[in-house]
């Protein structure tokens, strides 16, 4: 789904059921540890960008001439007023190191045999999910459906993956869907419209200066 690295483009979709907003986006990574994301559209919002280095994260304001490093208080809450928050932008390389995996019973989503994976957090990971199961197909590896609980084992938000596209060579889930549980009414759409990998950039392209900068 990554490459090496990458670059995107992508729209974001927040539905309520009184209102709907999109966000249009621009996005290069570096492995799961760096990444930067720019705001295209709406006009408010345009030109701010969010820059990760392995587990931080800084927001630049160009309305404000300001960077904010988003301290862990902050991971908890809403990116950009979505379902999505800002311990997801961050904590994407830690599915791998923090958690205990566990192959489960496989299962078939949409006619597609899946592995069902269930992760679980080790004892001593600064993480904020009591569980996280995933359902990858086995011919392609992608994702097809995540879904996040807590340490009570209540179902928090679930994860739809779907719209398989080939982009940069790649056959890959070109939408995402986030669904809160006690609220299903709400949910966020991700939908990449472009996606190119291995793409020529280094970790001295994921720095604050670049970011304030990038277009």
């Amino acid at each position: 789904m990554r490459g090496k690295s990458n670059s995107s483009e992508m729209k974001m979709t927040i539905v309520r059921p009184e209102w709907k907003r999109e966000i249009t986006m621009k996005g290069w990574a570096l492995g799961n540890e760096y990444s930067i994301i720019l705001i295209t559209s709406p006009a408010r919002d345009k030109g701010q960008a969010f820059l990760k280095r392995e587990n931080e994260m800084w927001n630049w304001q160009p309305t404000i001439d300001r960077v904010i490093k988003l301290p862990p208080s902050m991971m908890l809450q809403s990116w950009m007023g979505s379902d999505f928050t800002n311990d997801d932008l961050v904590k994407e390389s830690s599915v791998v190191n923090d958690y205990t995996h566990t192959l489960e019973q496989d299962s078939i989503i949409n006619g597609m045999e899946v592995f069902k994976i269930t992760l679980t957090p080790k004892p001593e990971a600064a993480v904020v999910w009591g569980k996280i199961v995933t359902y990858i197909d086995k011919k392609e590896y992608n994702q097809h459906l995540v879904k996040y609980y807590d340490e009570d084992d209540f179902l928090i938000n679930t994860m739809i993956m779907s719209d398989l596209k080939v982009m940069g060579g790649k056959l890959i889930p070109a939408r995402m869907e986030m669904i809160p549980f006690e609220n299903p009414e709400n949910r966020t759409i991700i939908q990449y419209s472009d996606m190119q990998f291995d793409i020529d950039v280094n970790d001295k392209f994921f720095s604050l200066q670049n970011m304030k900068r990038i277009r």
